[in-house]
């Protein structure tokens, strides 16, 4: 598991076993746990899930992983390999 990201008590990471997966990002604070796919093709983001999470939690994060997209996706490139 590699954190990248801690935001406002916010963990982004991901799971380096997880190469056969599109690009995603997992997020957790406290009982809220979340994972976004990563569109970088077109800059988007999508939900895949989150549990625990109020709508203003969950805008908070897209906020966060849309402020750090570029990062975030070089640095999944970096853990999967170029995937």
């Amino acid at each position: 598991m590699a954190t990248i990201l801690f935001i406002r008590g916010w963990r982004l990471f991901f799971y380096s076993n997880e190469r056969n997966e599109p690009p995603h990002i997992h997020v957790r604070k406290g009982g809220v746990d979340c994972k976004f796919r990563l569109h970088p093709e077109r800059f988007d983001i999508s939900e895949e899930y989150s549990y625990n999470a109020s709508p203003a939690e969950v805008r908070a994060i897209r906020q966060i992983i849309f402020d750090h997209f570029d990062y975030i996706v070089a640095e999944y490139e970096k853990v999967h390999g170029g995937k």
